[in-house]
């Protein structure tokens, strides 16, 4: 099978926020990963592990005390070299499609979702067809991410959380991005409306029709979340993030199934799931302005040894001195 480029390429992103009194705290550290046309690469881990920053430096998001190291390359641009016209102007809905994690806070509070859609419709599209047609796209937009076409003239204030969420996720759709950066797209949203939610930004992926600037790769879709069941159903591909690292890249269907992840934190985070053991792992993170030399994960390990003093290189697939084995079939069949 023919190897599918690369439509985000990240190579060694780091993001350190510089604090007062010289402090600096390691938001993301040494990250790589390939986001291919056609895939989806669900980005996993607790709260305040880095996902989020990490996706707001690729938009040239940070706040003015951050600092990022690496290259994040969307084709031929890299993202962390850009300036901020070329982000505005070029990639911010252009080339990434932004499903905000906290909706409410990037909608215009007094403008209505219709007028939203509406200018985002004709600034990304240009459709044909005067006010009629701008108006009907716009309705077809808010279609595709189940919201109401009733709530298309209510204001922000007036939604609930899953409604201003899905006038997000339709804004995001609009100019039909070469990569889809979705973060925590399912929040607020009952189960029926994860499923749909989620099939929908799978449909973008695998429809590249009109992917934007790069036809010719396709689209891709990086999904930042904690609904592990959301990423099961439609993730190609799994990269598990813990204080600021991610510990394991993996196929999902390996991940989800047999023979299952291989670091003690991704196993400990399907362990909590309610369906499988409902344990919760022990303890808590470590401050990211605080981490320790070694294995940031040692403290929470059952299979910590001295060895976890030092930090664990990345083998293949895995960053853990100690991962959990990879059955061969035969093993898998006694």
């Amino acid at each position: 099978m023919t190897e599918r480029a690369p439509v985000l390429s990240v190579r060694g992103l780091s993001v350190r926020f510089l604090m007062p009194g010289g402090r600096r705290v390691a938001a993301v550290t040494d990250a790589h990963f390939d986001v291919a046309a056609g895939e989806c690469l669900a980005l996993i881990g607790e709260s305040g592990c880095g996902k989020s920053v990490l996706a707001s430096a690729l938009l040239g998001l940070l706040p003015g005390n951050a600092q990022t190291a690496g290259r994040a390359l969307l084709g031929d641009l890299d993202l962390l070299a850009a300036d901020e016209r070329t982000l505005a102007r070029t990639v911010r809905g252009r080339l990434i499609g932004l499903v905000p994690q906290s909706p409410a806070a990037h909608l215009t509070p007094v403008r209505t979702v219709r007028a939203q859609l509406e200018e985002t419709v004709a600034e990304l599209t240009a459709p044909r067809g005067g006010r009629k047609a701008l108006r009907a796209a716009a309705e077809a937009a808010a279609e595709r991410a189940a919201f109401p076409v009733d709530h298309l003239d209510h204001h922000p204030h007036e939604l609930s959380g899953g409604l201003a969420q899905r006038a997000a996720t339709a804004l995001a759709l609009v100019g039909d991005a070469p990569l889809l950066l979705a973060d925590e797209p399912t929040t607020g949203l009952d189960r029926d409306l994860v499923d749909h939610t989620v099939d929908e930004l799978r449909r973008h992926v695998d429809n590249a029709e009109g992917a934007g600037a790069r036809p010719d790769a396709g689209r891709a879709l990086l999904m930042i979340t904690h609904d592990l069941a959301a990423a099961e159903r439609i993730a190609d591909r799994v990269a598990v993030m813990y204080a600021g690292h991610i510990v394991e890249l993996t196929d999902a269907t390996e991940f989800f199934g047999t023979p299952g992840p291989r670091h003690p934190y991704s196993r400990g985070l399907l362990d909590a799931l309610p369906d499988r053991a409902f344990a919760p792992i022990p303890g808590l993170p470590p401050e990211l302005g605080a981490l320790p030399d070694g294995c940031a994960f040692a403290a929470r390990c059952d299979r910590t040894t001295d060895a976890c003093a030092a930090l664990p290189p990345l083998r293949g697939q895995v960053a853990c001195h100690h991962p959990h084995a990879v059955l061969t079939k035969a093993a898998d069949r006694a």
